[in-house]
């Protein structure tokens, strides 16, 4: 088959309002790990935190929680270390971005939003990302990322922490190859400022989250998602679903939807009047619901390449078709058939301290025993051909 036949089928796109490697962050990488193929390759764009000194530290933590928190999937992490144009780590390096189009996850995470907009607007790590979700690669986004993707982006820190006017800044606008004109507020919930300081919808506060909302053109969503809650949002079923602690406020201009949160759930969220302001209703939607993406607004699915270049997108191609293709047979050594054969009979005479020693020996030479209805199956660690 050549790699022009492949039909693009989007992968899921996460959105973690804040979280990701909290026990609920864990449950959402479960469900998302559930649909990827065996040991997946996990790519993270260290890209958010590429001004920081230790980016690579704030980076290494995601990368750590993946590999020991979800080992029973094998995933195999690593780092794309694209963190500043003009550098060496330049998202526009392609031998930084090369490995991405492996990648059977991307995730994006902590920084800041303007800085990751900044760097990575028309990157080759960009179009990567864009190219690979396209092919059926999930991607993650947490925390600033969030707010990067949007067609508008909240710049959190030059008001909250530099005092800036309030303001937006143009998006990478991730969601737009879609049709739908999106802003995501993370850290929906947030109240670190606690009784003092209303440090809600991402650290504005309800008061100038109105003000803020009084600067956006009009028939757009924007998507409110609370801390230790993501939105998995699945464009091949046309599902939207809510998995953490809190919940995800949809705010949505144009006629109202069935379902449509009350005035009087509302009341006291400041809500009431940012909808009026701007001719919208509110949906709220509480963990382990789900509802149809058309409630966000007319989706469409890309066309194949579209919003990367053509290099981009026959690379990604390439990457796709030959990590599809099924690895060459290969079958176990002599030694390893021997060692198996003896924890059967450990098993038989139910040895099991034994048994466990023997699949200790039989993974260090490249293999991981499966205990099956129909007896012991082995599995290459490295490229996951079954025998027999």
């Amino acid at each position: 088959m050549k790699s022009e036949e492949l039909v693009p089928q989007p992968g899921p796109v996460v959105l973690f309002g804040s979280g990701e490697t909290s026990p609920s962050g864990r449950k959402v990488f479960d469900q998302v790990m559930r649909q990827l193929t065996y040991s997946p390759r996990v790519a993270l764009l260290e890209t958010p935190a590429g001004f920081e000194l230790n980016s690579a530290q704030v980076i290494g933590r995601v990368g750590e929680f993946i590999s020991e928190r979800l080992q029973n999937y094998e995933p195999r992490v690593q780092v794309i270390a694209a963190r500043r144009r003009g550098s060496d780590n330049s998202p526009d390096n392609p031998s930084i971005v090369e490995s991405m189009f492996q990648a059977d996850m991307i995730f994006m995470g902590p920084g800041s939003p303007s800085y990751a907009v900044r760097q990575l607007r028309d990157s080759l790590a960009w179009q990567a990302l864009q190219a690979c979700n396209a092919l059926g690669a999930a991607v993650v986004f947490a925390s600033a990322a969030v707010v990067a993707v949007s067609l508008y982006a909240l710049p959190v820190y030059e008001i909250y922490k530099v005092g800036e006017d309030l303001h937006w800044k143009g998006g990478l606008d991730f969601f737009g190859l879609y049709g739908l004109p999106l802003v995501f507020i993370p850290h929906w919930n947030n109240n670190d400022g606690g009784e003092e300081l209303d440090t809600s919808r991402c650290f504005m506060g309800k008061e100038r989250f109105q003000q803020l909302m009084e600067m956006l053109p009009p028939e757009l969503t924007v998507l409110g998602i609370d801390e230790k809650t993501a939105l998995i949002m699945d464009s091949q079923a046309g599902i939207c679903q809510v998995v953490g602690l809190g919940g995800v406020t949809l705010l949505h201009t144009g006629p109202e939807h069935q379902g449509a949160t009350s005035h009087t759930e509302l009341h006291g969220t400041g809500l009431i009047e940012v909808a009026q302001q701007r001719r919208a209703h509110v949906h709220a939607y509480k963990n382990g619901e789900s509802f149809p993406l058309s409630k966000i607004g007319d989706f469409r699915h890309p066309k194949a390449g579209e919003g990367v270049s053509a290099a981009i997108w026959q690379q990604a191609l390439a990457a796709r078709q030959a990590a599809s293709a099924p690895p060459p047979a290969e079958a176990p050594s002599a030694e390893v058939l021997a060692l198996l054969e003896e924890r059967q009979a450990a098993r038989a005479h139910k040895d099991f301290a034994a048994s466990d020693q023997l699949r200790e020996r039989i993974a260090s030479q490249g293999w991981q025993v499966q205990d099956t209805p129909q007896g012991q199956r082995l599995v290459n660690i490295e490229t996951g051909v079954q025998f027999p």
